[in-house]
């Protein structure tokens, strides 16, 4: 437990400089208005978000990813979106010259209709349902295959492969399909870019453990199954996943879940202390 910063540049996690395969993570996030689990105000934000990116490069393998979660903010007391989000993120790639290797977005189907006063009260926008998942890398080339994360075919796509037969040729989109292109059973589909999932859980073992010990869930959990998919895709049994704002600690559910090894951080001892609840046999370590 302790301070992100603190423990990376301590003696203790130094071991770990250059092993990490993939550091995952959604940290505070660029909100212009203070919430309970804490947040920075805008530019105390950008100087902090850029110091990071050094320090978290410093961790990455030569294949290494990172990925973050960076939710969207709005402008105070205006219905217009700040830009915060973007420009932090750019702060970030160019402080440690990091690639972007693509964007993803995490639809919420569970959403609460905010930001409340635009769109329950004067209803003039729309529900804001999504944040952006950044993937970035040291290399162009990192550690990724889409085979470990395919979806099923749907029931058009098994029919197809079955009767061997389509309509091939160029489409009006100027793509030439050929008329071998779609016979190959490749095991599944190649997911999109968007992951669509809720975050309506409330019989998970994690907040059992919670309501049993008396302890307050973390207030902003990520479903599971998101840090699985990075961590299917971005890496293999046995690397080294690293979360360097764990909260919940989902994110070491998952790599457990998926025979990764694991680190996580916190500075919230109470979020930490409920994450136990995640694992058999967890072990929460104390900043000395």
């Amino acid at each position: 437990m302790g301070k992100t910063e603190d423990l990376l540049n301590s003696s203790r996690f130094s071991r770990y400089k250059g092993k990490v395969d993939l550091l995952l993570t959604s940290p505070p996030f660029p909100l212009n208005r203070k919430k309970k689990y804490g947040n920075l105000s805008e530019q105390e934000y950008l100087r902090w978000f850029a110091g990071q990116a050094q320090l978290f490069t410093e961790y990455l393998s030569e294949s290494g990813s990172i990925v973050i979660e960076l939710g969207n903010s709005w402008n105070k007391g205006s219905p217009t979106m700040s830009t915060l989000a973007l420009r932090a993120l750019l702060e970030f790639q160019e402080s440690a010259n990091l690639h972007l290797c693509q964007q993803f977005v995490w639809f919420n189907t569970a959403k609460l209709p905010t930001p409340a006063p635009w769109v329950t009260i004067d209803r003039i926008r729309v529900k804001d349902a999504f944040t952006n998942i950044w993937w970035l890398s040291k290399t162009e080339r990192p550690k990724a295959d889409n085979r470990r994360v395919l979806n099923a075919y749907s029931e058009q796509m098994e029919s197809l492969l079955k009767k061997g037969d389509y309509n091939a040729g160029r489409r009006p989109s100027q793509h030439k399909i050929g008329e071998q292109s779609f016979l190959a059973n490749n095991g599944g589909s190649i997911p999109p870019n968007v992951l669509t999932s809720s975050n309506t859980d409330s019989r998970s073992r994690y907040l059992r453990y919670c309501r049993e010990h008396s302890i307050t869930p973390h207030p902003a959990r990520m479903p599971i199954d998101i840090p699985k998919f990075f961590i299917q895709l971005l890496t293999e049994e046995r690397d080294l996943v690293l979360d360097p704002f764990c909260g919940s600690n989902t994110t070491g559910q998952a790599a457990e879940e998926l025979q990764r090894y694991w680190l996580s951080i916190d500075a919230e001892e109470s979020y930490l202390q409920g994450s136990i609840g995640r694992f058999d046999r967890p072990r929460v370590l104390r900043k000395k």
